[in-house]
């Protein structure tokens, strides 16, 4: 067929392509000394004595290849190993400021690619054109794990995949069929734009970056337009949407939503998302960026406060070729509107009488680090802020508090300390180990008041650094019942070093809970687990390449509170008869069970009879799903996804939990996992009375 030789031909052509129409690179004597600083920097000041040598020198180079093409679509093996010769040289010649090499890789790969979109560009009319859709044939869903390339003849079979499957999924989309090449060609020219505006200071980041990422992922290179953009983000004053991304292949990916921030309030743009085009105001163009540059991409979505921006998403976990278009009017993240608030709920004990509990939502550790340096008196901070919400529930005659860390990412280590401060009487709170031997305790000095009463503490996937510390320290304590799902894993700190050129975050310390054990890689594991939609390969430390490993060191001497060990046994299976007759807790364990079939598929079918069944037996399960919890809680089925997506708003206020001897309160469904929360303190209170926080030391 004519498409195939086109594609062939354009591949093999690459070869003999014409002269660049660009400048070649020169790198400059700043980057040079940055290049030197950085290796200094790296090998005397990184928490992980680890030496730039031949072996790491190869990883450089394979990290850098996979950074320029990862997946596998422009280098063949022959073009790999056309660059062996510096596999055990590049830690050499860095030491001496050299950049040649990353040049020469760069010139080879920019030379490919060049060629390569320009020939898609002007056949794409011809070659969308003409693929066939009733033959059986797939292609891999991750195209980052394949091997490179042995022959120009499986790059073209590699692209021509490619082409069919783009020019597919925009037909499931509902993509008119006038407009399908030109939105590719116009994907293509846009990628070729920006290959084509890379200069040497884009190239030398890449190059940097994929050194660094040797040490550990959080280590990592800022040119300085990023450390510009990192300082910005720091300040918590970028008028945007409130969310942070990176590049993920040729996506951008949704990392974390910043709590109380614009995405946050005003749409459900979640972790783990790829966001694929961006449109300005109500009704500007959609702009594709599949292939964009991150930082063009936070650019477009970044704008002045009150405007409007339109994001088209994929969900992390949801139907292959399912996209959803987010409003959003932008603002500023403002530390008031990321300040802990409070509510009361009842719950029916065993003897039919109510008990009160408190729960405080704690989006971040924040502290108003200006006012509390002008000695302010009424500066804010998270401790201030919970510190006064619990004197107030404690007068409205609460039996006990639920702490909801769900979400946080942390924030001031000195108000993660000061808030555990408010839950036992004095005591390290976290240990801290540099790069020497020497570890470094902190936590509450003096004795003093704190919070007696009965606390859980619920914690998810997105909870990390701060919140890790706060709750180990009250598991660690036995203050407190942790309940959801293992947190983040972060446990590292990470500090700024200026370069010549731009800066340098290094990790330069590690952070340990009182009993000794790292939060990193492994995170705080619940004491009671609640499920979960974010996949644990997706977010959170182990999910990311080079994370440093979880380990431990000597123990501090504590306190413990009260006898939740003792206890634990009868909570689960109380838990566990509960949780098994709700039905919030079986949606959500029915939704992760299909989200984990979908994302668990290694290839995507080109034939589109088999592509729409497949979106349609999905469909249908996510409609079963919906539709078996809509009939435990006695409310009206529905008959299509669409109807569901229509009235989501209504679905979250209405019917009745499905319910045990325990009491029947009308909730929404986040709500499910706080009055289970609730009701696992009751447990407790039933069990150890109303106060668990007797003093043992251990």
């Amino acid at each position: 067929m004519r498409y195939k030789q086109l594609l062939t031909h354009i591949v093999c052509a690459l070869a003999l392509s014409a002269p660049l129409a660009y400048a070649e690179l020169e790198t400059t004597r700043e980057q040079k000394w940055t290049l030197r600083a950085l290796i200094t920097e790296l090998e005397d000041t990184h928490f992980v004595d680890k030496r730039y040598n031949d072996k790491m020198s190869q990883a450089h180079l394979q990290t850098y290849l996979e950074r320029l093409d990862p997946s596998h679509l422009y280098f063949t093996q022959s073009d790999v190993e056309a660059f062996s010769e510096y596999q055990t040289t590049l830690d050499d010649l860095g030491r001496k400021g050299e950049l040649y090499p990353a040049v020469e890789v760069y010139e080879r790969y920019r030379a490919i690619a060049s060629a390569q979109l320009r020939s898609i560009i002007e056949d794409m009319d011809y070659v969308a054109q003409r693929f066939d859709y009733d033959k059986e044939e797939f292609i891999e869903r991750d195209p980052t794990e394949r091997e490179w390339a042995t022959s120009s003849a499986e790059l073209s079979e590699r692209w021509r995949k490619r082409l069919k499957n783009q020019v597919l999924s925009l037909k499931m989309a509902d993509k008119a069929e006038d407009e399908i090449a030109p939105t590719l060609k116009k994907r293509y020219e846009n990628q070729l734009k920006r290959l084509e505006q890379y200069n040497a200071q884009d190239v030398f980041a890449v190059y940097a970056n994929a050194l660094t990422s040797q040490f550990d992922p959080h280590t990592s290179y800022f040119s300085p337009r990023r450390a510009e953009n990192f300082d910005i983000d720091m300040r918590l004053s970028l008028e945007g949407i409130g969310a942070v991304l990176q590049n993920e292949d040729e996506y951008v990916k949704v990392v974390r939503v910043v709590p109380a921030g614009p995405a946050d309030q005003q749409s459900d743009l979640a972790a783990a998302e790829l966001i694929i085009g961006v449109g300005q105001g109500d009704d500007g163009p959609m702009t594709d960026v599949i292939g964009w540059r991150l930082d063009d991409v936070v650019d477009l979505v970044r704008g002045k406060k009150g405007t409007v921006v339109r994001l088209d998403v994929i969900p992390a976990a949801g139907r292959a070729d399912e996209v959803r278009r987010l409003v959003i009017t932008r603002n500023e993240v403002r530390l008031e509107e990321q300040a802990a608030q409070s509510k009361t709920i009842e719950i029916k004990n065993l003897d039919d009488l109510p008990r009160k509990i408190g729960v405080i939502d704690v989006p971040a550790f924040y502290l108003d680090f200006d006012a509390y340096r002008k000695g302010d008196p009424d500066f804010r901070s998270t401790t201030r802020d919970v510190g006064k919400l619990v004197a107030e529930l404690n007068e409205a005659g609460v039996d006990g508090l639920v702490i909801d860390l769900r979400g946080n990412g942390g924030g001031s280590l000195r108000e993660a300390n000061e808030l555990t401060g408010l839950f036992i009487e004095y005591g390290p709170t976290v240990q801290i180990k540099g790069t020497g031997s020497r570890v470094w305790r902190d936590g509450k000095r003096r004795r003093g008041p704190f919070y007696e009463g009965p606390v859980a503490v619920m914690i998810d996937r997105l909870s990390a650094s701060a919140s890790e510390i706060f709750a180990g320290a009250l598991q660690d304590y036995g203050r407190a019942i942790i309940v959801g799902d293992r947190s983040f894993g972060k446990g590292t700190v990470q500090t700024l070093l200026d370069l010549p050129e731009g800066q340098l975050k290094i990790t330069e310390s590690k952070f340990y809970r009182i009993s000794g054990e790292s939060t990193q890689h492994r995170g705080v594991i619940p004491d009671i687990s609640y499920p979960s939609l974010l996949q644990h390969d997706e977010i959170g430390e182990s999910s990311l390449e080079k994370a440093l490993d979880w380990d431990r060191i000597a123990p501090v001497r504590h306190k413990n509170y009260g006898a939740i060990d003792a206890i634990l046994p009868t909570l689960v299976a109380n838990h566990t008869r509960r949780a098994n007759a709700n039905a919030d807790f079986q949606y959500i364990w029915d939704q992760k069970a299909l989200a984990e079939d979908i994302n668990g598929t290694e290839q995507l079918p080109l034939n589109q009879r088999a592509r729409v069944a497949q979106r349609e037996d999905q469909e249908a399960q996510y409609l079963a799903i919906e539709n078996t919890r809509r009939k435990a809680k006695g409310m009206e089925v529905l008959l299509s996804l669409d109807e569901m997506f229509d009235t989501a708003e209504d679905t979250l206020d209405a019917g009745s939990e499905s319910e045990s001897d325990e009491g029947s309160e009308s909730i929404d469904d986040d709500d499910a996992l706080i009055t289970e929360t609730a009701r696992i303190l009751v447990d407790a209170i039933n069990l150890s009375g109303p106060v668990m926080a007797r003093a043992s030391v251990r």
